[in-house]
């Protein structure tokens, strides 16, 4: 459970990190299923509906960028993400009752790996009230050297900057000349967790070491946080994690900008991005 000087440090800077979440075993069994995953995507030449392949994947040298929905691949993500531990530590932050949003492993090869952008989470899933955060479960350790998260402290409390360039949605900070005031790294060792709410700026940059950075993302929201795109009662029903389902949305006077239209096939943030003109953090 977390102590009230870290709910304290989350409250006021938007994010934080945990250190031995996962045991070693939990650690060993999902860092095996990730290969697992890799020595699959030898097979395939371009992204589909699990893989997301970085530009210079082959058979020879695989290259992912991201696992899409894993809890939905294999039973061993969904543990993690159900983890009785992690679910404790959200629902301190945004409970009671939880429900699940996306779910992602975003990858990072050694000498390698594509850089994210600047941008807030809430851009992509507006919901009623803004009690939506993201745990990113350590499966490396997260250095400066192979592109650790990146954040804007107190960013959350801020203005939802425009995620727009040309009538389009780019999936990351388009205003001109944008560059943050402040940033924190979050370097946590293999095991341990970042948090971070869905308003918080965040961006990373390429991994210039020779270890992989492999984070697996779980979006999480408060019982009464409803989204506000495209969503049924059947589909809300579905995503309790904790708690029962309701009726009755929380609504607060939060800022909202709806991330339509998309680029044209456009999927995953880093195909979102690349109609980004200005990528700064792709030359890092």
């Amino acid at each position: 459970m977390l102590s009230a000087r870290q709910i304290a440090f989350y409250q006021e800077n938007g994010y934080l990190t945990v250190e031995n979440v996962l045991s070693a075993g939990e650690l060993r069994a999902v860092r095996r299923v990730t290969d697992d995953f890799v020595e699959r995507s030898r097979r395939i030449s371009e992204s589909d509906a699990v893989f997301d392949l970085e530009p210079n994947h082959s058979a020879e040298a695989p290259r992912l960028r991201r696992i899409k929905n894993p809890i939905m691949q294999h039973e061993v993500y969904d543990q993690v993400f159900r983890h009785e531990r992690i679910l404790n530590i959200v629902e301190q932050l945004i409970g009671p009752g939880l429900r699940r949003n996306n779910t992602k492993l975003n990858m990072k090869e050694p000498d390698h790996g594509s850089a994210v952008e600047w941008h807030q989470d809430w851009a992509f899933y507006p919901h009623t009230n803004d009690d939506v955060l993201a745990v990113g479960v350590c499966l490396d350790d997260m250095t400066a050297e192979n592109g650790c998260m990146l954040m804007v402290p107190g960013s959350h409390k801020g203005e939802l900057y425009s995620h727009h360039e040309n009538g389009v949605f780019v999936g990351a900070v388009s205003v001109p000349g944008f560059q943050p005031r402040e940033t924190a790294q979050c370097l946590v060792k293999a095991g341990g967790i970042t948090i971070h709410h869905a308003r918080t700026l965040h961006a990373s940059t390429p991994n210039h070491s020779t270890k992989p950075r492999r984070l697996l993302l779980f979006e999480y929201c408060s019982l009464d946080s409803w989204p506000l795109m495209g969503s049924s009662y059947a589909d809300y029903c579905a995503t309790v994690i904790r708690g029962a389902p309701g009726v009755t949305p929380r609504t607060e006077a939060v800022p909202v900008i709806i991330p339509l239209p998309k680029p044209e096939n456009a999927g995953s943030i880093f195909e979102i991005q690349e109609a980004l003109q200005n990528r700064e953090m792709a030359k890092q």
